[in-house]
């Protein structure tokens, strides 16, 4: 890779990013630590920042990332103050080598880049979460805003997201359901979700309160069911 200076009357790209707009670089391309290190110096330079996405792949078509020489690369960046954010390949051991490299974040694969796949990696990722000292945010793979709130309601921190924004028939809209699949599902797991029982079971409320179901549903005003018992003992419900 090579950067070149150049003066120019013509505007940079940075002069239309928007203030508060954190940049993320990545390495992507670099096929081991040292092209990884010299892409990052590279990307500080022109961005102006010390973040910087370590991403390391050896081939072209599945782009899964090169765990071992990631945690090389995170080291060397770490100690030259960047706050280094590497995609890894969800092993628990990698997660924990690289918080000890000093990654500000590890960034797991939910799948296959732009696969739309979702979180084929689920187990593996589930115990990411649950030993990480550093935030876990859930990259590639993120195909629709229902994926991302089941990525939020495990526990992860972030998620990113691209192709399934950048090839929706309307960008606006599906970055708007993302934000609010996002959302969502962050409010579910602070809630302190329910665990799977695997059978039936009754609420039983506590402290003397009545249970009650909340019919999720956009109903109409007006259009709840009521129930009531005919003359004969039986149950009916009319819709109004």
């Amino acid at each position: 890779m090579a950067l070149r200076r150049a003066q120019t009357t013509e505007n940079s790209v940075l002069d239309y990013i928007p203030e508060g707009i954190t940049l993320l670089p990545n390495t992507s391309g670099a096929r081991n630590a040292e092209e990884a290190v010299r892409i990052a110096r590279l990307a500080r330079e022109v961005c102006h920042t010390d973040f910087v996405k370590v991403e390391i792949e050896h081939e072209t078509k599945y782009l899964l990332p090169d765990n071992a020489e990631t945690i090389r690369a995170t080291e060397m960046l770490a100690k030259e103050g960047f706050v280094v954010m590497p995609y890894m390949f969800p092993d628990p051991i990698a997660a924990r080598q690289l918080e000890e490299a000093g990654a500000a974040a590890v960034m797991p694969l939910g799948s296959l880049i732009g696969s739309n796949m979702g979180l084929r990696m689920r187990d593996f990722i589930e115990i990411i979460i649950a030993n990480a000292h550093v935030p876990v945010i859930i990259d590639a793979g993120i195909g629709r805003p229902s994926q991302a709130c089941d990525a939020m309601e495990m526990g992860a921190d972030a998620v990113m997201a691209y192709t399934a924004v950048a090839s929706a028939g309307n960008i606006p809209l599906m970055a708007e359901a993302f934000k609010h699949a996002i959302d969502a599902g962050r409010a579910a797991y602070l809630s302190a979700l329910a665990s799977d029982r695997g059978t039936g079971c009754a609420v039983q409320p506590d402290y003397g309160v009545f249970a009650l179901t909340l019919l999720l549903a956009p109903l109409s005003e007006g259009s709840w069911p009521r129930s009531g018992l005919r003359g004969d003992g039986n149950m009916e419900k009319t819709w109004h």
